[in-house]
């Protein structure tokens, strides 16, 4: 049976109800203002087989189904049958600045529960914001060198916000698999980063981006997009094909790739566009010709919808 722990309105609840029954042989109730962090460790001490593939969801779409999976896959050939899977739901306030659209932002908890009832999932652990920020945060996560660039320059609050939740969360977690979609390329080198700096007993695992027919990147924005600004939106995707086949043709100066990228963007007469990069796909930056394995990003406004997508590749010649 699907378990979702959750905190809303002062109010814990598992299975819907307010105290948590039988589980695994052991019963316990969970007062406010314990919540559903306390849960989830209470569960993690005294459940051998709740084996933590943390996999971040909000508003499930078929690509947060690809990461669904991919960590069930990942705790059967771990922990074997009977190997049960969490998944984390959670808007985070952190990392939308002044102005962004936190409060627009697609909400749906009981599609995400159907989404990962329909996927296996054992148990979901979505916290409120009030029990993730219990007052004002004296503490922030910073990891300046590759949350620099890019949607750091864009969004420079953003990236400060994604690490110091996902710090939060890999703490409640305790030692797990964490599964990211490879669309945010640049979190998940944020978090794979600070998960290495900080000793973190967290394998962070990518998950490939999945995409529409027309090849736009699947994500939660897209529901913001008109018609005519989704028949557009395919050009991020064309951008990065660009860019990917011009390295392919042996061009190693990103300054040219990046261009050949931007002149494509262009060709949609709603985008408007935010960034374009050819970097190292380890460090975001270029550092001169471009070597061994490359990332090409792209951020495109169309409307109030900001689109991001990102593509990788190996430079030719590059020794396997």
């Amino acid at each position: 049976m699907l378990e979702v722990l959750f905190t809303e309105h002062r109010k814990v609840w598992l299975d819907h109800v307010e105290q948590l029954g039988d589980h695994g042989g052991h019963t316990f109730e969970m007062p406010w203002p314990a919540g559903a962090a306390q849960a989830f460790g209470k569960l993690r001490n005294t459940d051998p087989g709740l084996h933590a593939h943390a996999v971040g969801v909000h508003l499930c779409h078929a690509g947060c189904e690809q990461k669904v999976a991919a960590g069930l896959q990942q705790a059967l050939l771990v922990g074997g049958q009977g190997t049960r899977v969490a998944v984390q739901v959670f808007v985070n306030p952190l990392q939308f600045a002044a102005g962004e659209d936190l409060g627009s932002y697609p909400r749906d908890l009981a599609r995400d529960t159907d989404c990962c009832a329909d996927a296996g999932v054992d148990l979901i652990f979505a916290p409120s914001v009030e029990e993730m920020y219990l007052g004002s945060m004296a503490t922030i996560v910073d990891v300046a060198s590759v949350a620099a660039p890019l949607e750091g320059a864009s969004r420079p609050e953003h990236f400060a916000g994604v690490a110091t939740v996902v710090a939060k969360l890999f703490s409640i977690m305790g030692e797990c698999r964490a599964y990211f979609g490879e669309k945010d390329w640049q979190q998940v080198v944020v978090v794979a980063r600070m998960a290495a700096d900080l000793s973190m007993p967290v394998e962070v695992v990518p998950c490939p981006t999945m995409r529409e027919p027309d090849g736009l990147a699947m994500s939660s924005r897209n529901v913001y997009l008109t018609s005519d600004e989704r028949a557009e939106a395919p050009v991020l995707r064309r951008a990065l094909d660009a860019g990917l086949a011009v390295i392919a043709e042996d061009e190693t100066d990103p300054a040219v790739v990046e261009a050949v990228m931007a002149d494509t963007v262009a060709t949609a007469s709603l985008a408007a566009l935010d960034y374009v990069a050819a970097v190292q796909a380890d460090t975001l930056i270029a550092d001169g010709p471009l070597h061994g394995e490359v990332r090409l990003l792209v951020a495109v406004r169309f409307g109030t919808a900001r689109l991001i997508d990102n593509d990788g590749g190996m430079v030719p010649g590059t020794p396997a």
